[in-house]
């Protein structure tokens, strides 16, 4: 079949169809001949023609097809040398994938001819293998841009006044019993009423989606029943996967995803996604070719001295390489898309410290952070970093430039140890506390850079972290010597589920003790979708291959007190701006009075001497609503009441003494998680005692009176 091409033009790379037809542009510097391959529907297992791509501009090849629309499928064979050891790893024989491509037809099905190489081949990578892997490859999709955004606005929220809720598209809504049955687990189901409701329940600000990007299913995984459930494996940067679409695997599930934005900005809830911009699921020099490996191995991945191999910084066998300009322009092109076609609100970039890596040594200066922070979309966004890779030097908290949010893990390993009763933790508690200046203030930076957890998807759920000691991933197949082992968990006395009465106290006491700690420090929180309601894994803190109830929230036996509770504290921290400050805390007085104050049992103030008590488990803090140092929109002087916090960690009472009539002459209980209940409580004289129960936190306040004068800036 015999069909016209015209020369086209360079950019936008992709396929971008208009009125006449369609334009396809795609990068491969090695490549000494290009073919673009269409094809009929999803199944065809060959090409109904294939378009020699002649013309070449700045290494970019590129066509223009008349008559073809929206819906086209497409891939590309490319040629070239074939010479592992030099990094060139062309064959024609395979399929591509459009590194561009806005959406893929359907998910990998694995057979041999998926490698370059003759798999049962001594030489492994270095044969050639002839086989034609297009029966077995999805294609690429053409799509149409065309969506009723209507008055789509994005909300926006300031980061002080977030709160994020890292979630699975299909684990949420996968057994939910008010969404219909026939869109559960896709994105229709993640923007429905139902989802919706509960996110607002909660007080959430915006959801952060665990990688919704095109991703492949690990072939060993796959062979043995499992998958790649958590999809930090992509291979399409700018689709939204086909296995969350409900509607249809044509471009139906960009418009499906675009929906489902909508209707989460309707309800003032942003989207924040997780993106692995730092791999792609080909793996190492034994992996498959599906996409960059075939179009330009060595334009496209960070090659060791001996080009045969891959750099690996993180754990997956291989690394983009964004020091190249031409990947430097995928990953932002991407990103770009995302906020400007999808109207996402944020990123979360899955191992960033790789992104930052220029040579070998982690740059935090580097060529990846330059461009963001000048690009005049993507630098307005919400960024945020997972802070450290695999490689050596990677571990990155607290050195990100100014702008970006770091999952803070000092944070989350620092409370775990507090709460399960470790030696020498008051000072640094108090430090997390308060934002963890000690990483962040001085690079001008504000408490808000750290993103607080105490959970993520990669580790035990916030009920396994008080139910189990040990890991029980038996079921991912690896003889349970996966995932992380030091846990910093405590069961209390038996390991998982148990009838004991004493002990599923004192786990219910500590899961609100987590919420509360979580809610009241400065910083950005972030909730593990399921905490709310007591999820378990059953003690699996490596759930990735888990797509099943091992993962899925468990709506039919939710926890609805801890819901409860934990929709109070988060309503609680929101009307609170002396929870979500803008500005660090800096020990100094306003009218005669501390910003913030620590005390000891005793009711006078730590000195440096407690501070290295090792043995102290308890504490207090005062926090002046009087001394924010900041204005709202209106340019008034943001003023909240006074609240004193007692943190015990100690398993047996404590009898505290409130301070002087200075801080407040009568405080009001309104927190005891010693409780499940939030709500006010008896009333305390200053000088007066409070008992504090083992492992137990007390929120006093006392309200502001609205005569002050605004304190300044400084």
């Amino acid at each position: 079949m015999r069909i016209n091409s015209f020369p086209g033009k360079a950019f936008p790379l992709g396929a971008s169809p208009n009125s006449k037809g369609v334009n396809f542009a795609i990068y491969a510097s090695n490549a000494t001949k290009v073919e673009l391959c269409l094809f009929k529907t999803a199944d065809d297992e060959i090409e109904y023609v294939k378009i020699d791509v002649v013309e070449r501009s700045h290494n970019i090849w590129h066509c223009f097809i008349p008559h073809l629309k929206p819906g086209q499928l497409y891939g590309y064979r490319i040629h070239g040398p074939y010479e592992p050891e030099n990094g060139l790893r062309f064959n024609p024989n395979k399929l591509l994938i459009d590194p561009y491509a806005k959406a893929i037809s359907g998910v990998i099905d694995w057979h041999d001819s998926l490698f370059s190489y003759d798999v049962h081949s001594e030489d492994k990578d270095l044969s050639f293998s002839e086989t034609d892997s297009a029966p077995f490859i999805p294609k690429s999709v053409v799509i149409s841009n065309k969506f009723d955004w209507e008055d789509d606005c994005p909300p926006q929220t300031p980061y002080h006044n977030t709160v994020i809720y890292e979630t699975h598209v299909k684990g949420f809504t996968k057994l939910h019993p008010d969404i219909p049955e026939e869109i559960r687990g896709s994105y229709a189901a993640m923007g429905h009423p139902a989802t919706i409701k509960h996110l607002k329940k909660l007080g959430i600000t915006a959801v952060e989606l665990m990688p919704i990007h095109q991703f492949v299913a690990d072939r060993h995984l796959v062979e043995n029943g499992l998958t790649n459930y958590w999809g930090y494996n992509t291979i399409g940067f700018f689709a939204p996967d086909v296995r969350y679409a409900s509607s249809g695997r044509l471009g139906e599930q960009v418009t499906e995803f675009k929906q489902m934005v909508k209707e989460l900005h309707k309800a003032g809830i942003e989207v924040i996604l997780d993106v692995v911009y730092n791999h792609t699921a080909e793996g190492n020099e034994l992996g498959p070719m599906l996409s960059f490996k075939g179009i330009d191995n060595e334009g496209y991945y960070r090659l060791t001295e001996d080009k045969r191999h891959y750099m690996d910084y993180t754990g997956t066998g291989n690394t983009l390489n964004a020091y190249l300009p031409n990947v430097l322009r995928l990953i932002m092109d991407s990103l770009r898309y995302w906020i400007t076609e999808m109207h996402v609100d944020g990123f979360r970039f899955d191992l960033a410290s790789t992104l930052a890596r220029e040579l070998h040594e982690v740059n935090r200066l580097s060529a990846f952070f330059d461009i963001i922070h000048q690009d005049p979309v993507i630098s307005q966004v919400k960024l945020i970093a997972e802070p450290w890779d695999v490689g050596e030097g990677g571990y990155q908290v607290g050195k990100f430039p100014q702008g970006w949010g770091e999952w803070n893990g000092k944070y989350r390993d620092c409370v775990r140890d507090y709460w399960r009763g470790e030696n020498s933790t008051l000072a640094e508690f108090a430090m997390r506390f308060t934002g963890s200046a000690d990483l962040y203030q001085d690079e001008q930076r504000n408490p808000t850079a750290s993103i607080n957890f105490i959970t993520a998807h990669d580790g035990f759920t916030l009920n396994d972290l008080v139910t189990y000691n040990e890991k029980h991933n038996d079921a991912n197949g690896e003889d349970n010597n996966d995932g992380e082992s030091h846990n910093r968990s405590n069961n209390y006395g038996v390991e998982g589920p148990t009838d004991d009465e004493q002990i599923n106290q004192i786990r219910a006491q500590q899961k609100r003790n987590f919420i509360t700690t979580l809610f009241l420090s400065q910083g950005v929180p972030m909730l593990v979708a399921g905490d709310e309601i007591s999820r378990t894994q059953g003690g699996n803190n490596n759930a990735y291959c888990q797509d099943n109830e091992i993962s899925w929230l468990d709506w039919d036996n939710m926890d609805k007190d801890l819901l409860e509770f934990t929709s109070k504290m988060i309503k609680f921290r929101l009307k609170h701006p002396a929870f979500t400050r803008k500005r660090w805390f800096k020990g100094t007085q306003i009218r005669g009075v501390e910003d913030i104050a620590w005390f000891l049992p005793e009711g006078v103030q730590f000195s440096d001497e407690h501070w290295n008590h090792d043995f102290a488990k308890s504490l207090a803090v005062f926090i002046n609503g009087r001394a924010l140092r900041t204005r709202n929109d209106a340019g008034e002087a943001v003023i909240d009441d006074g609240f004193y916090v007692i943190f015990n960690a100690h398993w047996e009472p404590v009898n505290y003494i409130l301070p002087d009539t200075l801080y407040g002459k009568t405080w009001t209980k309104i927190v005891d998680t010693a409780e499940s209940e939030v709500g006010d409580e008896e009333t305390y004289d200053a000088g007066s005692t409070i008992e504090v129960q083992g492992r137990s936190i007390i929120v006093l306040h006392h309200p502001v009176i609205y005569d002050q004068t605004y304190e300044g800036d400084s």
